[in-house]
């Protein structure tokens, strides 16, 4: 009878526990969701999708040169770039930033990316401000925004400020490179 009961057990929770793998992998915004796919053109024109950065530690950074408490933000996030670019993380290889601006003016926006050194290569917009095609699906009505994403494009933090964007890198680094490590010659 106890081997009856332990089967049916098994038997019942087994659509609940493979409904929770399937759950874990939805898209949305919340922690522990997949990052939904951002694909626009960079200031060369060319298209750049978020997913093309699989196996990163990502930052998706929304911003525009016009706002003052974004431009004042930069420092840190360059800061914070280039002090984890090259480390590992728990199921990620190397640190980016993923720039969403809602800029109109794509002079000023070139501008910004330059004046901030902003040295990541990963900057997108479709010039379209508020109206941003991807400002809707990401629910942003204020900037700046953003969100940290794992190697597998799953949400770890959002609303990251600061020090906090250091400190949540912090708990995923398994090994912090500082620049680039030299090969030992043969």
């Amino acid at each position: 009878m106890t081997h009856t009961k332990s089967l049916l057990t098994a038997f019942l929770l087994l659509p609940l526990i493979s409904f929770s793998q399937v759950a874990d992998k939805v898209t949305g915004l919340n922690v522990g969701n997949i990052a939904p796919e951002i694909s626009m053109k960079s200031p060369d024109g060319t298209i750049i999708s978020l997913s093309s950065l699989r196996g990163k530690m990502v930052l998706i950074d929304f911003w525009a040169s016009w706002c003052g408490p974004c431009r004042m933000e930069n420092p840190m996030v360059v800061k914070t770039f280039l002090g984890y670019k090259d480390s590992t993380f728990v199921n990620s290889e190397g640190f980016t930033v993923f720039s969403v601006s809602l800029d109109k003016n794509e002079t000023a926006w070139m501008n910004a990316i330059k004046q901030d050194n902003l040295t990541w290569p990963y900057h997108v917009s479709d010039l379209m401000g508020w109206q941003s095609a991807i400002a809707q699906p990401y629910q942003i009505n204020s900037i700046p925004t953003n969100f940290l994403i794992d190697g597998n494009g799953v949400i770890l933090a959002k609303g990251l400020r600061g020090e906090q964007l250091p400190q949540a890198l912090a708990t995923q680094v398994i090994q912090k490179k500082k620049g680039k490590s030299k090969e030992k010659k043969k």
